[in-house]
């Protein structure tokens, strides 16, 4: 029995849908812009449907207007630009209705919104328009048109439903990461700026501090005595403890710039250059170095067997540094800050302990965050240390956490992978 042949325009015109509804899926994967997926999909929307013009609205996020974000057969330069008020004119009530409208003859049509800038380029008879939902959320209205007048039929409203259901969560998941991604690029361009900003300040400072540290100097340089007593040695202590005191706040200052600088470059760009370290030389460096720093607390470096460790030396010089000032921060003048080692299970555990007042368990996670500061009455902190001496660690292989002291503190530990040593 011979098929009619309006049977087989049928079946074409569903195999050519079901074609069209399979290259739409495919493009949500191998689209590489989001621009170049619209693009194809109204192209492909008007041919399928044997239109002139095809144009995609998107709700904004606000609800309150659909932005142009592709067209074929219209002016391009209004993308992103032609609005239509959520509600009003054809689009606007297909958003708002959830319905999809045919307009036999849009010049008639009191429904109809001409844009300005937009519509009147071109004269369109008659149009369909559907709306994209996902998740019960209408995403945007999707619309052909013609040039000349058409009865659309039921099987075209159906065909640019499924159209228009398909793409809805392409289009929103896509729209999704675009705005991410918009966001991620944004977020980024400011924190390049911000890091400029520091960085430029930060250097700016470091000559008038120079300037000021040699002034104080020069201030200080009293001729000796030679075998003579001072005519007022009271004055001569007080200028002498006015220069110490001017020193300690230069080399403040210096240390709060570092610091700073640590907030934008935390760990160097070239890889952590991992080798046996000597642990116990290393500790006793920086405690030469940070004497200055730990001159209001007492020092105690528990002696225990020789421990080398995998570690960056720098790093681990600077990870010590961190930890040592923010005990010198918390802790209280005249207490003990504690260095000890230890071997664990194959790992080296460096831990540096104050009699402080502690972190509660709430924020021995929170601390190691960028800018996390918890205030006490003896100190405020930049929060900046602890996150640059975690971000060094793990930039070569190490552990640090916080754990509470016996009876009161907190002890902070480095852990770092033991090295056999010959």
């Amino acid at each position: 029995m011979a098929v009619p042949e309006i049977d087989r325009r049928a079946e074409a015109g569903q195999l050519e849908q079901l074609r069209f509804l399979h290259h739409v899926a495919r493009l949500a994967t191998t689209a590489r812009t989001w621009d170049e997926l619209l693009e194809t999909v109204v192209d492909g929307t008007r041919d399928a449907l044997h239109a002139d013009v095809t144009s995609l609205y998107l709700l904004d996020r606000d609800g309150a207007y659909l932005t142009l974000a592709a067209t074929t057969g219209l002016d391009r330069f209004q993308i992103g630009r032609a609005r239509v008020p959520y509600g009003e004119g054809v689009t606007g009530r297909v958003a708002a209705s959830r319905t999809p409208l045919v307009i036999p003859d849009v010049g008639s049509d009191a429904r109809f919104l001409w844009v300005r800038g937009l519509d009147q380029r071109r004269f369109v008879t008659s149009m369909v328009s559907v709306p994209l939902s996902w998740h019960d959320q209408v995403v945007g209205v999707l619309n052909i048109q013609t040039e000349q007048h058409r009865d659309f039929t039921e099987d075209d409203v159906a065909q640019l439903g499924a159209i228009a259901d398909l793409l809805a969560g392409i289009v929103e998941k896509g729209r999704q990461q675009a705005e991410a991604e918009a966001r991620v690029e944004a977020l980024r361009a400011i924190d390049e700026a911000r890091s400029e900003l520091i960085a430029l300040v930060t250097h700016e400072l470091r000559t008038p501090l120079a300037v000021v540290r040699a002034y104080a100097e020069l201030l200080a340089d009293d001729p000796p005595l030679e075998d003579r007593e001072s005519r007022d040695p009271a004055r001569r202590a007080q200028r002498a403890a006015w220069h110490r005191a001017s020193l300690d706040q230069v080399e403040r200052l210096d240390r709060l710039v570092d610091s700073i600088l640590a907030s934008v470059r935390v760990v160097p760009d070239a890889p952590a250059a991992v080798v046996p370290t000597d642990v116990d030389a290393t500790i006793q460096e920086v405690a030469t170095s940070i004497e200055p720093i730990v001159r209001g607390h007492r020092l105690d470096i528990r002696p225990g067997v020789r421990l080398h460790a995998l570690a960056d030396p720098p790093r681990l010089r600077q990870i010590l540094e961190h930890l040592i000032e923010n005990a010198v921060k918390y802790a209280p003048p005249d207490t003990t800050i504690t260095i000890d080692r230890s071997l664990v299970e194959g790992s080296v555990r460096i831990g540096v302990t104050d009699q402080g007042p502690g972190v509660p368990e709430e924020w021995r996670e929170r601390i190691f965050e960028p800018y996390a500061r918890r205030d006490t009455h003896t100190a405020r902190g930049s929060g900046i240390g602890l996150y640059a001496a975690k971000r060094l660690g793990e930039s070569m292989g190490a552990r640090l956490w916080c754990e509470p002291a016996d009876p009161t503190g907190a002890r902070f530990v480095v852990a770092l992978p033991s090295a056999a040593w010959v």
